[in-house]
């Protein structure tokens, strides 16, 4: 089981938890139903949609609602704590909630009580958190863009807010960017750069680079990068090492624009439709 824990911009939308499921094109958790926008609604779609192409594993999501004031995600992180070492799962994906250091480490905390430790990742605002708090390499992968990659490089940064500026000036040098957050133990054991070309790393430096298939139109479509976590998310829990699950979720990713024909106006959903296709290009 993949568990996969986020917020959904909605205020009114309570703590929730449970298999996700499709209700025709709406996602469903503990009755609860869902429009596909982006998101970790986006990254939830992807997932349920790979994963009969790798063994069908269950989803499992952790959901509140949240529009950026954090109420939502305290209750997340509360409910974390206590309820974790209940649940079994090989793959944890955190996304988006408000970076809250002390809560993000009493959810490290409790992970340590499960019954085995899941393999971590984290994306978005948990990734914040996590590094915030110094605890970047206790996790397996994160997934940041050029921007948050600068963040992560920035030793001295306590927040996003105060990246310094030459920093952030060298997103077109990933490569240094990689280098200066490892140096600092501010990343995971892995990351996966997300941008015009994505990049597979460790500490060692960049194992992988992709760049194709391209389609221009996409990098206007929002939800690619949660979809990409998404796929990343399965084909870990599928059993490939995190290297080569972020190697196949990148490019299975670029692909679903070979099947969706998107232009500027096309919504992700279009291409979450495509990712068993896309999937099986690559299987084959």
């Amino acid at each position: 089981m993949l568990g996969i824990v986020g917020t959904v911009p909605d205020p009114d939308f309570p703590l929730v938890h449970g298999p996700v499921t499709w209700e025709g094109d709406r996602l469903s958790v503990a009755g609860r139903r869902l429009t596909v926008l982006r998101g970790t609604p986006a990254l939830l779609a992807a997932a349920l949609k790979a994963a009969p192409c790798l063994g069908g594993p269950e989803i499992y999501a952790f959901l509140a609602g949240d529009i950026g004031k954090g109420q939502g995600s305290r209750r997340l992180y509360h409910f974390l704590e206590e309820n974790l070492k209940d649940f079994d799962f090989q793959v944890l994906t955190f996304h988006y909630l408000q970076p809250d250091v002390d809560w993000h480490n009493r959810v490290l905390f409790a992970i340590d009580g499960m019954r085995r430790r899941p393999l971590l990742i984290a994306d978005a605002g948990f990734m914040y958190a996590a590094k915030m708090s110094g605890q970047a390499p206790a996790y397996d992968l994160f997934t940041p863009d050029a921007g948050e990659l600068a963040f992560l490089a920035d030793e001295t940064a306590p927040h996003p807010f105060y990246t310094r500026g030459f920093i952030l000036q060298q997103d077109n040098d990933v490569p240094e960017l990689i280098q200066r957050a490892y140096q600092h133990a501010n990343a995971a054991r892995h990351l996966v750069v997300k941008g015009a070309t994505d990049y597979i790393a460790n500490e060692e430096g960049i194992l992988y680079s992709v760049d194709q298939p391209s389609f221009e139109a996409m990098e206007a479509i929002g939800g690619t990068g949660d979809t990409l976590t998404g796929l990343l998310t399965v084909l870990c829990g599928a059993g490939f090492e995190p290297a080569r699950a972020a190697l196949l979720a990148a490019k299975a990713n670029r692909r679903t624009g070979r099947y969706a024909t998107p232009t500027p106006a096309t919504q992700v959903a279009a291409l979450i439709e495509a990712i068993p296709q896309a999937l099986a290009d690559l299987i084959e």
